[in-house]
């Protein structure tokens, strides 16, 4: 059995990981609009992760015979200014989920809950990555995006991106 505070922190994590889906479907809108394609594909990839993320986390209270507690997601509100903006916002949630994540973490640790955390190590990694990959990403807009050539080849490159599921077996 689960202890309350980290069920109720593992149902609020459900419903940051659907928002940070709608906040990377808005981002993928975004770029889509503007005829950046590979930057869409991209965020749209980041989207998929989120949702899958956020049913890891549903499976994870579901076989801890626990309930999911399904919450309102909030609509993205960001208006994006410039082709960086989205990215540094994403890099910006990214580090949030961050510290979601820890604050789980620190509380089945100060519980003792190993199960829960063995089940949070995966997600600690992924949040290394995903920071990472944003933090690249920024610095490869800040290489070449001012250029339109520079522009058009990482476009590109984003756009070559594969969606890959979670091969995290619960």
């Amino acid at each position: 059995m689960l202890n309350e505070k980290v069920i109720k922190l593992l149902n609020n994590q459900i419903n940051a990981e659907f928002y940070s889906s709608y906040l990377y479907l808005d981002m993928s809108f975004y770029y889509a609009e503007e005829g950046l394609d590979g930057f869409s594909n991209w965020f749209m990839i980041q989207a998929m992760e989120e949702k899958d993320h956020a049913l890891l986390f549903c499976k994870y209270l579901q076989n801890n015979e626990e309930k999911v507690i399904l919450e309102e997601i909030k609509k993205p509100d960001i208006i994006f200014s410039d082709f960086k903006d989205p990215l540094v916002n994403a890099l910006r949630h990214e580090q949030y989920v961050t510290d979601l994540i820890h604050n789980m973490y620190d509380a089945a640790y100060s519980l003792k809950d190993f199960r829960t955390m063995q089940f949070l190590d995966w997600f600690i990694k992924e949040q290394g990555e995903e920071e990472l990959n944003g933090d690249t990403l920024i610095k490869k807009y800040d290489l070449f995006g001012s250029d339109a050539k520079g522009l058009y080849m990482l476009d590109n490159e984003l756009g070559a991106r594969v969606y890959s599921a979670p091969s995290l077996i619960l």
